[in-house]
């Protein structure tokens, strides 16, 4: 097993690239979870024209903290980081508006684990208040 000192840029353990990587960095990962951050900016593909940050964007962001942890934990094992896919959003809630300017951070966790399937609880964080939260699907297949 490899370790990587953390924080490391995410895309280093995601397959996403810009522009759809969403993630700047993978702060922290270990056994019970993971946190990311990142920082909304005007040229955001999910930034409306007012510089707000499209909600969907929260729900990505969370998928995408997920992934990066499972990329971390191929990585760590000297495997190629795997795609992974959005299945359902089992539920989410939304608190505040995010714009431009705002730096987020994105805690996640795995709560089961069944074949290639997984639900991953999240939140995002502006400081110390919560701008969402939600529990996902995602399908994580073998590589070929």
């Amino acid at each position: 097993m490899r370790d990587f000192d953390l924080p490391q840029p995410a895309v280093n353990f995601l397959p996403h690239r810009p522009p759809l990587c969403l993630l700047d960095e993978l702060l922290v990962c270990d056994d019970s979870g993971s946190r990311s951050a990142t920082q909304v900016t005007a040229t955001g593909i999910m930034v409306d024209a007012a510089g707000a940050l499209e909600p969907v964007a929260l729900v990505e962001m969370i998928a995408q903290s997920f992934a990066a942890m499972r990329g971390y934990d191929d990585q760590r094992g000297g495997r190629p980081v795997r795609e992974g896919f959005l299945v359902g959003i089992r539920h989410m809630e939304l608190h505040a508006t995010v714009s431009v300017g705002d730096r987020l951070e994105i805690a996640v966790q795995t709560s089961a684990l069944i074949g290639a399937f997984a639900v991953a609880e999240g939140e995002v964080r502006r400081g110390a208040e919560v701008v969402a939260r939600g529990s996902l699907k995602l399908w994580i297949p073998d590589p070929a």
